[in-house]
C-alpha cells in the first residue's frame, strides 16, 4: 500500500515517526503551514518557519525515504492577529520556491472579518502563482463555516477546481462536493473523523476527488491514520485499487496541479546547513 499523506504538520512530530510512516507504506507527504500553539508575534516569526518548512523538514523527511512538500499562508487564526497580517506581503516570495504546491492552510476559524479579508487575498496569490489552495473549514458552526467558504472561493479569480476544502465531515461532504471542489477529510484518534465515518463517507459519496489525511500535529493525534483508513476500506470490500485512488492518485492528481510535484525522493544529506540529526550511526 502507497500513501501520500496530503496534510500533515511533521514539525510537530518525532523521527520516530517518520520511520513508522515509511514502514505503513507512507513515500510522501505535504506539510501545511500552521498555527503553532504559541502565538507568533512578528512576521519574522513567520520567516523562519516557512524556512523551516522548505529546509529542515524536507531533509529530515529524507533521511526517512519520504518526499516533502508543504504549503504556505497566514493560517486563519493568527489572520486576526495585526501583528501577524503583514506576512500577506512577505509570501510572494516564498510562494516561488519550488516545493511549495498551494497556498495554505487559508480559510475560518472564528469567521471574522479580518478572515474574510485574509482568504481573499490569499486566494488571489494562489490563482496570481498557478498554485491550488488548501482551505481549512472551522471546526465549529462547520456548515455555516463551510458555506461562506463557498461563496468566497466562486467570487475569486480561483477556479474551484483548484480547491481543496479540508476537514470535512457527514455534515458538509454533499455541499462541499456540490461546489466542484475537492474534498479532504482529517482522521483522528478522539475528534473529526475516525476511519469508519471515513469508510461510510466513501460508501455514499465515492472516491472521486476525496483526500485522507492524518493532519498530525502537536495534540493528540496519529500519523499512521491514513494506513488505518487504507486497512479498514479493504475489510469493508473496497478494493485494492480503490485504495491506491484514495491515498496515493487523488492527492498526486491535486497537489499536481502546481507543477511542482516531485515524488522521487533525493538522496538523504548528511548536513543541513552544517547541521546533523544522525545519531547512532544511521
Amino acid at each position: 500500500m502507497r500513501i501520500f499523506d496530503p496534510h500533515i504538520h511533521m514539525t510537530s512530530r518525532t523521527t520516530d515517526d517518520y520511520r513508522a510512516m515509511y514502514a505503513a507504506g507512507v513515500r510522501a507527504l505535504v506539510e501545511p503551514s500552521f498555527w503553532l500553539g504559541q502565538p507568533r508575534t512578528s512576521p519574522a516569526s513567520f520567516h523562519d518557519y516557512f524556512d523551516a518548512l522548505l529546509g529542515w523538514e524536507p531533509f529530515r523527511a529524507a533521511q526517512y525515504g519520504i518526499a516533502h512538500h508543504c504549503t504556505l499562508a497566514l493560517n486563519p487564526k493568527e489572520a486576526n492577529d495585526p501583528r501577524c497580517v503583514p506576512v500577506l506581503d512577505d509570501l510572494p516570495r516564498y510562494l516561488v520556491k519550488d516545493s511549495v504546491v498551494a497556498v495554505g492552510e487559508i480559510g475560518y476559524d472564528s469567521m471574522t472579518p479580518a478572515e474574510d479579508h485574509a482568504l481573499a487575498a490569499q486566494l488571489q496569490l494562489a490563482a496570481d502563482h498557478g498554485l491550488p489552495a488548501l482551505v481549512h473549514t472551522p471546526h465549529r458552526d462547520k456548515l455555516a463555516g463551510l458555506r461562506r467558504t463557498i461563496d468566497v472561493v466562486r467570487e475569486s479569480a480561483l477556479d474551484p477546481e483548484r480547491v481543496l476544502l479540508d476537514h470535512l465531515n457527514e455534515t458538509t461532504v454533499k455541499e462541499a462536493a456540490g461546489s466542484g471542489s475537492w474534498l479532504g477529510f482529517s482522521i483522528y484518534p478522539d475528534t473529526k473523523m475516525d476511519e469508519d465515518r471515513m469508510v461510510a463517507v466513501l460508501k455514499a459519496h465515492g472516491t472521486d476527488k476525496v483526500l485522507v489525511n492524518s493532519a498530525a500535529d502537536w495534540g493528540r493525534s496519529d500519523p499512521l491514520k491514513t494506513r488505518k483508513v487504507g486497512d479498514a476500506m479493504l475489510a469493508a470490500g473496497f478494493g485494492e485499487d480503490d485504495v491506491d485512488k484514495v491515498l496515493w492518485r487523488n492527492p498526486v492528481a491535486f497537489y499536481g496541479l502546481s507543477g511542482r510535484l516531485q515524488l522521487d525522493v533525493p538522496p538523504p544529506a548528511d548536513l543541513h546547513e552544517g547541521n546533523s540529526i544522525l545519531r547512532g550511526g544511521e
